[in-house]
This record gives C-alpha cells, sequence and structure tokens, in this order.
C-alpha cells in the first residue's frame, strides 16, 4: 500500500472529502486568501486630502512603488492572516537521519502546537503567558516571521480575555512590560541586532503594546452583586485555609486588601514561614535574614527578599508533555486518558505513562537550544 508522506514514520498528509473527491489540506487557513482578495482589491490610485478639501489624484504609474509598499506593510502587519497549523502533538527531532530531513525550531512548535485554544482554558492560561514572557526576554529575535505573528496574534487574544473577563490582569501587566523592554533595546539597536521584519512593522507593533499596557491600567474592576454567601461570610479557619493554599505572595497581598479580617490573617508570620520554606531551602534564608523590630525574622520581607535572589517554584493546572520514548511533545487530554484510556499521541511504549514527563515553560525552550 503506497504512503503519501515525508516521512515513513509520520502520519502522512490531511486529506479531506469534497464532492469532487479526495483533497490534500493546505497548512494555510482561508484568513490567508481573504487576505490576498483584500491586497488585490486595493487600487494603485492614491487620493491626498488637504485642509482646503481639495482631492490630488496620482495615477498608478507615479505611486506604483508606493503602492506595491502599502500592499507588502499591509500583509505582513495583518495579524489576521496566520500560517500555522493547530496540532496537539509535534515530533521533536534535532537533527537529520535517513529517514527525517531537517530539524524542529522553537517557531515552527510554537506555529504548530495549538496555543491558541490553550489560552481558553483556564489550567493552562497562566502556563502559556509564562512561555511568552520566557521568549520575550530572550527569544523574541529566534523566531521566523509567521511565528512572530503567531506570537502578537495569541498575544492580542490574551489581553481581549483579560479584559473581558478581568482573569489575572497583573500577570500580563508583567509581560507587556518585559516584551516593550526588550521591544526597545532591539528596535534602538537595529543592525546590531537581528530582528526578521520592517523595522516600521516593529515600531507599530511597539506602539499596539504601549495601547494595551494603558488598557490595562486604566481597567476597572466589576463589582459582582450577590445576594448569596460571600467570602467575608466564611469562618475564620477556611479563610485562612485558602490563605495557606496560595503558592504567590502577591495573591495573598492582593486578597489581603478586600477585608479588615483578611488583612489580618494576610500578615501573620507563620503563613509567610510555610511560604519561604515552600519556595526556598533553608540555606538560601539563612544567607539573608531579616529581623523584625521585635528581634523576630520577618518572613513577609524575606521572601521578597529571596525572590530577587533565587527563582520560585513554579505551578501550573496543566502543561505540555513529553514523551521521551517517542520524542514528541504534546498537550495531553485528562478527559480522553480516564474515558479511552488515550495518552494524547501516537505512542509505541508498551506503558506510555511511564515515559511521560511534563515540560515547564523554561524546559520547552531549551528543548530547541542546538
Amino acid at each position: 500500500m503506497p504512503f503519501l508522506g515525508q516521512d515513513w514514520r509520520s502520519p502522512g498528509w490531511r486529506w479531506v472529502k469534497t464532492e469532487d473527491g479526495w483533497k490534500r489540506c493546505e497548512p494555510f487557513s482561508p484568513a490567508l486568501e481573504d487576505g490576498s482578495n483584500q491586497l488585490n482589491d486595493i487600487s494603485h490610485t492614491v487620493i491626498i486630502t488637504g485642509d482646503d478639501e481639495n482631492e490630488e489624484v496620482y495615477n498608478s504609474e507615479d505611486c506604483e512603488f508606493a503602492a506595491k509598499k502599502r500592499k507588502k506593510d499591509h500583509f505582513r502587519n495583518n495579524t489576521d492572516s496566520q500560517c500555522f497549523y493547530r496540532e496537539k502533538w509535534i515530533y521533536v527531532h534535532k537533527e537529520s537521519t535517513k529517514e527525517r530531513h531537517g530539524y524542529c525550531t522553537l517557531g515552527e512548535a510554537f506555529n504548530r502546537l495549538d496555543f491558541s485554544s490553550a489560552i481558553q482554558d483556564i489550567r493552562r492560561f497562566n502556563y502559556v503567558v509564562k512561555l511568552l514572557q520566557l521568549i520575550a526576554k530572550s527569544q523574541l529575535t529566534s523566531l521566523s516571521g509567521a511565528a512572530q505573528k503567531n506570537y502578537f496574534n495569541i498575544l492580542d487574544k490574551i489581553v481581549q480575555k483579560v479584559m473581558e473577563d478581568q482573569y489575572n490582569p497583573r500577570l500580563i501587566k508583567d509581560l507587556l512590560q518585559d516584551l516593550s523592554s526588550t521591544l526597545c533595546i532591539l528596535i534602538r539597536g537595529v543592525g546590531k541586532s537581528v530582528l526578521v521584519g520592517n523595522i516600521n512593522i516593529w515600531i507599530c507593533r511597539l506602539e499596539t503594546i504601549l495601547l494595551w499596557q494603558q488598557q490595562l491600567k486604566n481597567l476597572q474592576m466589576n463589582k459582582q452583586v450577590n445576594n448569596g454567601l460571600t467570602l467575608s461570610d466564611l469562618p475564620l479557619h477556611m479563610l485562612n485555609n485558602i490563605l495557606y493554599r496560595f503558592s504567590d505572595g502577591w495573591d495573598i497581598i492582593t486578597l489581603g486588601q478586600v477585608t479588615p479580617t483578611l488583612y489580618m490573617l494576610s500578615e501573620d508570620r507563620q503563613l509567610w514561614k510555610k511560604l519561604c520554606q515552600y519556595h526556598f531551602a533553608e540555606k538560601q534564608f539563612c544567607r539573608h535574614l531579616i529581623p523584625s523590630e521585635k528581634g523576630h525574622i520577618d518572613w513577609k520581607l524575606m521572601y521578597f527578599a529571596l525572590q530577587k535572589y533565587y527563582p520560585i517554584k513554579e505551578q501550573y493546572g496543566d502543561t505540555l508533555h513529553f514523551c521521551r520514548h517517542c520524542s514528541i511533545l504534546f498537550w495531553k487530554d485528562y478527559h480522553l486518558a480516564l474515558l479511552l484510556q488515550d495518552t494524547g499521541h501516537p505512542c509505541t511504549a508498551s506503558d506510555p505513562n511511564t515515559c511521560l514527563m511534563p515540560v515547564s515553560p523554561q524546559h520547552f525552550i531549551d528543548l530547541f537550544k542546538f
């Protein structure tokens, strides 16, 4: 039986049954075709309107170069035109073999894995945001043009989701701050650093980021009117248990600003001591002891002081997984795993669960460092 594909181990091409027969799916979306049609409809005639409402019409011969450049910049800066797959898993290969040519890059993995749907899942939202933040800090210039377009398209969806749902705006503000700082350095150092794309597109993207920052700064939290049981109605021991389940010090401080009772509970020394012991080793906070006025250790100040020197433990509701047996990176669907015993990828191991390992955002980037 003939096998259609670039590699005998790959799943082959994707085919769709139509009225005219079976047709192969192309790796681009209809938005590309629509965008091309819109660009073809753009006239070569430029109309300039002055203050006196007089119009000067230039023919296509005089402004042919400007029209072509305008079309090209419009297409490049159109984040709706995407050229990437939406796959649940990809094969991570770092070198060429007899059966498989080429290698997988960070940009290719970012394009092919379905991050657009992942941000709609509250368990994966923080994971994707942290990954975008790490890419903004050090890997932005390593992305291809298509990957950069996909990156900003996903970032736009994240900002719109935060504006609508008001979910974790502090995390997005940190991401945009790191991204704007990186772009400012890259734009000022044009010629010294590798920037894929037109400099005008990067300046436009930086202006968009500044606009997002202003929108998040002006974000007003909506008060939810609820006549039933509220957080303040819970007994003290339940409120205390809620605070002890937080792994981020800023979340504890934010919750402590809601009511005086929660503020009192959020200032508990034992709470901050447990938080320090969870994130840092004993040798680490022995080097940075901060005594209070009464001679006791100020564990709250200790936490934020240690955070400057050592990384804190990261917690995510769901992450990407890597199969050591198949070298496949994939999103694991826990519902299918429970109902159908599905591992989330075509694994050939006898016991797939023993080969799986969760992938942190930093580990995801390290997988593609050659």
